[in-house]
């Protein structure tokens, strides 16, 4: 099943805008709650990691090789590796993957 990425931007976006700025609509004083400030701030991340991860896995043509791709990356990240380098490294991965 083919996604308009568009899609999952504009909704994303409109989800990050609306608990952000909800609050500082409706509260007019600082958030004194740890746990509601916490909260706030890892929505955006868990709305964007929710919508990508189901596509990592199949945007190869084969989850295997999405998901070699996604630990190779998430090994590559917790070992401190940029961003660029970890790109490149599971591109390279899943194509030299997908020759075997």
């Amino acid at each position: 099943m083919k996604h308009n990425v568009y899609v999952y931007i504009i909704i994303m976006a409109l989800v990050t805008y609306l608990i952000r700025m909800l609050p500082l609509a409706v509260l007019r004083k600082e958030l004194k709650s740890r746990f509601l400030r916490s909260f706030l701030y890892y929505v955006p991340f868990v709305s964007l990691s929710v919508m990508t991860f189901p596509q990592i896995l199949y945007a190869t043509g084969s989850p295997a090789l999405g998901a070699l791709a996604m630990a190779l990356s998430i090994g590559l990240s917790l070992a401190g590796v940029g961003l660029d380098i970890v790109a490149l490294c599971s591109c390279l991965a899943v194509y030299l993957a997908s020759l075997l």
